[in-house]
């Protein structure tokens, strides 16, 4: 199920770039572009560039570039249809869908995704608006303000209250019993009938990064039926393997902060949001996930565990250290207290919280101390035994730097010589190394193929039928050219090339033409003979040494190159002379051409 292709170059053409980059950016227009601070990176000279002429942005510092949809996709961590759907709102376009499901695709369509959204936003107002004014609620509020919530807070996180009754939602909430079953707020029982799938509990809405609601949680009053958490089973709109609660308040302070603390619960998320930590989010009801891992790696590479101490180094060593080398994360771990939680730390002591996060260590380093402190080292025998432990610990992390450090760790602490560990610690099996492969540079491009490309940018008509991507020495500026004369916009061209030739064109496309377009394109021919010219005259000296007959065509081909090159080269532009340049423009072009 995807947009149809003239619907998003809808959005594209609809988006109006310059407004929605001054939401996040101070811009300053500068000629016809407007230049900021970078949101990308931070810097404090003005590198962002936006022309919303085309519709494109470009950081000179940190190369980062694109359109409307990539702008969006970045500083709001969705993806391309979660994009193009939010301009698509912003612009007021209407998007159609094409029928077709690919390979692997699940679901419910997006126009029956829309519907169960817009259901369950209801049913979230719904139950909000129970908690906050139903007297049957009263119970649930007594038992939020017991734990430190105020009205500021339930409003903020859109906090509910489920009837204990059969079935108050599905009766009095006006959405189809068809629309709850799909966004899993209603079931039916062995005989066909109909029941709220919560009763009797204060509720958290779960929404996803953008803002939406895809789910919900509850807790049962103190002393109620039932399990004490409950959430939502898995629908279209829901699957807890990659839903995080509190990533939509959360995001902002951590792509800020360059860090997410994860937690295990609703109410230790909104408790560490009000002890200062703005960075936390929850998962939903189940362990820490690869599908979590990798929703992260878009924001940020740090991630600390915030669970309580048991849970906290419960993690499979094996699959934590494949999360950090895949998505190249570094996952530590904040010591909580035994026997405490965020939620109750931020209570009674908000201040030691936030400096518990601050020193959270390594997940290896977190497995060591908890040894370390559970083990007597009294005793030559004691400390032989953490010892040999400990080295099991180590002997999982997949760096042998990363061990070896950490075996003299064990070996201090331990009282033990550190070559003698080294010989009885236990063995890895061998890994093949991986290549590291450094990014490399962007080829330089000269000047005046930058000048011609920047002008095939910015002015294509200039320079139709007047030069070939073979005039361009370097392979970079020639793919770009390529790019550009086969499309049928500069979107479509960004959109197809690979990495390098994409950024040059958004690098060109946030810049400006300051050259006369005849001077430009005349130094590119002018290159372009010298280089044609140099080639034929070495295979003229070749030939020569070979005595073949073709010979005299070369030498005459050369000759008349040399010619045009010289007449171009002794006109001088003025109102007198376009017309000779003009033609021996042309003419220079043939021979090129030829």
């Amino acid at each position: 199920m995807g947009i149809l292709a003239e619907d998003i170059e809808a959005v594209r053409s609809a988006a109006d770039l310059v407004a929605l980059v001054s939401e996040r950016v101070a811009l300053k227009r500068v000629g016809r572009r407007w230049v900021g601070l970078c949101p990308f990176h931070a810097e404090n000279t003005p590198s962002f560039s936006v022309n919303g002429e085309l519709g494109v942005y470009y950081c000179f510092g940190c190369h980062a570039h694109g359109d409307a949809i990539t702008y969006v996709r970045e500083t709001e961590r969705v993806d391309f249809t979660t994009a193009v759907e939010l301009l698509a709102g912003r612009a007021g376009v209407a998007l159609r869908y094409d029928a077709y499901s690919g390979p692997g695709e699940r679901g419910a369509s997006a126009k029956k995704k829309a519907e169960l959204t817009e259901a369950l936003e209801r049913a979230v107002e719904w139950y909000h608006q129970r908690l906050v004014s139903a007297p049957d609620a009263a119970e649930a509020r007594k038992y939020l303000r017991g734990r430190g919530y105020d009205g500021q807070t339930v409003r903020r996180y859109k906090l509910g209250w489920a009837p204990a009754g059969h079935d108050a939602l599905c009766r009095e909430a006006g959405i189809s019993v068809e629309l709850l079953e799909g966004v899993g707020l209603a079931q039916r029982g062995p005989y066909g009938t109909v029941s709220d799938f919560f009763k009797g509990r204060v509720l958290f809405p779960i929404y996803d990064s953008a803002g939406r609601p895809v789910g919900m949680g509850g807790r049962s009053l103190p002393g109620g039926d039932g399990p004490k958490y409950k959430n939502t089973q898995a629908t279209a709109l829901y699957d807890k393997s990659r839903a995080l609660y509190g990533l939509n308040w959360a995001k902002a302070a951590v792509v800020e902060r360059d860090q997410v603390v994860i937690c295990e619960g609703y109410t230790d998320v909104i408790g560490l949001h009000s002890a200062g930590v703005a960075e936390a989010v929850a998962t939903c009801g189940t362990a820490l996930a690869e599908g979590h891992v990798r929703l992260l790696s878009g924001f940020t590479r740090r991630i600390v565990l915030a669970y309580d101490a048991d849970s906290a180094g419960q993690g499979a060593a094996e699959r934590v250290y494949e999360w950090e080398k895949r998505f190249k994360a570094d996952i530590f771990v904040a010591e909580l207290p035994a026997g405490t939680d965020p939620a109750e730390l931020a209570q009674s002591d908000p201040g030691l919280l936030r400096k518990l996060v601050a020193s959270a260590v390594p997940f290896l380093a977190f497995r060591l101390q908890r040894l370390f402190s559970a083990s007597s080292l009294a005793t030559y025998e004691s400390r032989a035994k953490v010892a040999e432990a400990a080295l099991g610990l180590v002997a999982e992390h997949p760096d042998p730097l990363v061990r070896d450090q950490y075996l003299m760790q064990v070996a201090d602490r331990c009282r033990l010589p550190p070559g003698q560990l080294r010989a009885v610690k236990v063995a890895r099996k061998p890994e093949v190394a991986e290549a590291s492969v450094a990014e490399a540079p962007r080829p330089p491009v000269p000047p005046p193929e930058m000048e011609a490309l920047r002008l095939a940018v910015h002015c294509p008509e200039q320079v139709a039928g007047r030069i070939d991507a073979s005039f361009f020495a370097s392979s970079l500026a020639r793919s770009a050219y390529e790019e550009l004369a086969s499309a049928m916009t500069l979107h479509e061209a960004i959109a197809r090339s690979r990495d390098e030739v994409a950024q040059l064109l958004s690098e060109l496309a946030a810049s400006e033409v300051t050259l006369s377009p005849d001077d430009v394109v005349r130094r590119l021919l002018d290159r372009a003979a010298v280089r044609a010219l140099a080639e034929l005259e070495r295979s003229v000296r070749s030939e020569e040494s070979l005595g073949a007959v073709g010979e005299p065509e070369l030498a005459a081909r050369a000759k008349a190159l040399k010619l045009a090159l010289e007449e171009l080269r002794s006109l001088e532009p003025g109102p007198g002379t376009q017309g000779a340049l003009a033609r021996a423009e042309q003419h220079l072009l043939t021979l090129l051409r030829g």
